[in-house]
């Protein structure tokens, strides 16, 4: 090869995006921190904070995992699983991972937009036709909930239910006005308390008013679950059976379930919260949070929300990121193209405000400025769950991180930055 050839060559290998650059092959595998570009003395920071935070009562246990170009740096469980026991946290524990449901959801759509199912600037009520001709809230009445609407500038699109630019809200962690309307029409989000079926409930949805016209703002909200929906009605499977086949199974995904298998319910983590004037941490109850029955995971209701309602261990989401760092490969497995991966972590949202950062089809996605915020690198990728489990993938550094608690609410959730600034300091 001539220098001029080898310099063309390298020059185009440093211009690629660091997902076209990851090796795609690269598999989980156990190895010792300092030999994978990690200290080990500055990774005992992670357990220090951790412990602090048990010691302090703000949470009951965790689990951490780093893994580095692949290499498992890091995968350490502290605390107690279970208080009624007296069990200690393991790091094959099943947690309830909540919103990161969405992330596998935005996958499998994404697997559908690859198979020519649809495009993603086509209008959802092409494929559910609740949705069509839709309408935005413009009046409320607070006694009794009614309110008038007045037509949507647009139709809602693929795109913008992966990008949360839908209109739609959140049952129950929404704006006041959504949630009571959504109440009031039985919507809920994913951790329901009784049987019912994901295709009911949406087509319901369809016809209920937005907050906000699509593509105008962002709106964290229930247009994951539609897109559950959708891979439904694209696949002709019902969405758990869809993730088994297609993402879980080909992944070696051993651990991550709608309804947990009984012969796995022991190692199903304890949920907590606080109490409401003592702080103190208490198991989660009846009361905790009208319409969650908790034990959602054992129940099989049968409702399979794309937004949340999946139980996964620490190890399995960690595969499920190292394949989209990877571009879509795994272990021989490829589950998506690179292309695809690319679009997804990538700005999809333009100049539509996201606090420091932007939005991906399906992802947080870091950016300069919120890169400056605890070193998280510029161009990962994140999100977390509503019980405590944050998770992020970053294609520079080739980092995979997770940190896996279960509570609700999560007073001292400063932990998560912790975490992320903890990761970074500890490499070499």
């Amino acid at each position: 090869m001539t220098r001029k050839i080898l310099a063309l060559f390298l020059l185009g290998a440093a211009l690629s995006s660091p997902i076209e650059r990851l090796g795609a092959q690269t598999v989980l595998h156990e190895s010792a921190a300092n030999q994978n570009g990690f200290s080990e003395q500055r990774l005992s920071r992670v357990d220090n904070v951790i412990r602090q935070y048990i010691d302090s009562g703000w949470i009951k246990g965790a689990v951490g995992f780093i893994a580095h170009d692949g290499a498992i740096v890091y995968d350490k469980a502290f605390g107690i699983n279970n208080s009624q026991t007296g069990s200690k946290m393991n790091a094959d524990n099943i947690f309830r991972i909540a919103s990161q449901t969405k992330a596998i959801t935005s996958v499998a759509v994404m697997t559908l937009f690859e198979e020519g199912k649809f495009l993603l600037d086509d209008p959802i009520s092409k494929y559910i036709p609740a949705f069509a001709h839709p309408q935005v809230l413009d009046s409320f009445n607070e006694k009794d909930s009614s309110y008038t609407t007045k037509p949507a500038t647009r139709e809602i699109t693929i795109r913008d239910l992966l990008t949360h630019t839908s209109g739609l809200d959140y049952a129950q962690i929404g704006s006041h006005k959504m949630k009571a309307i959504y109440a009031k029409a039985g919507i809920e989000a994913g951790f329901i308390d009784r049987k019912k079926l994901l295709a009911t409930d949406i087509d319901k949805l369809g016809k209920l008013p937005l907050v906000v016209n699509p593509g105008e703002k962002f709106t964290y909200s229930l247009s994951v679950d539609v897109l559950g929906r959708l891979v439904e009605i694209a696949s002709g499977m019902p969405l758990n059976e869809y993730f088994q086949k297609r993402i879980f199974e080909p992944l070696g995904m051993q651990d991550t379930y709608f309804d947990l298998p009984q012969s796995k319910a022991n190692r199903l983590v304890l949920t907590y919260t606080e109490n409401p004037k003592t702080h103190a941490l208490i198991p989660w109850s009846d009361h905790t949070f009208p319409g969650i029955d908790i034990n959602y995971p054992l129940k099989k209701y049968g409702y399979y929300a794309g937004g949340a309602g999946l139980v996964s261990t620490i190890k399995d989401y960690a595969i499920f990121l190292q394949m989209l760092l990877n571009g879509g490969i795994y272990n021989n497995q490829r589950i998506l193209s690179r292309r695809s991966v690319q679009l997804m972590t990538e700005d999809q949202l333009g100049n539509i405000p996201f606090k420091d950062d932007t939005f991906g089809l399906g992802f947080e996605i870091t950016t300069e400025k919120g890169s400056k915020k605890v070193g998280v690198s510029e161009g990962s990728f994140s999100w977390g769950g509503f019980f405590g489990t944050t998770y992020w993938a970053d294609p520079k550094e080739k980092i995979v991180a997770l940190l896996f608690i279960q509570q609700w609410p999560l007073s001292h959730g400063d932990l998560h930055d912790k975490f992320r600034a903890l990761v970074y300091q500890a490499l070499q």
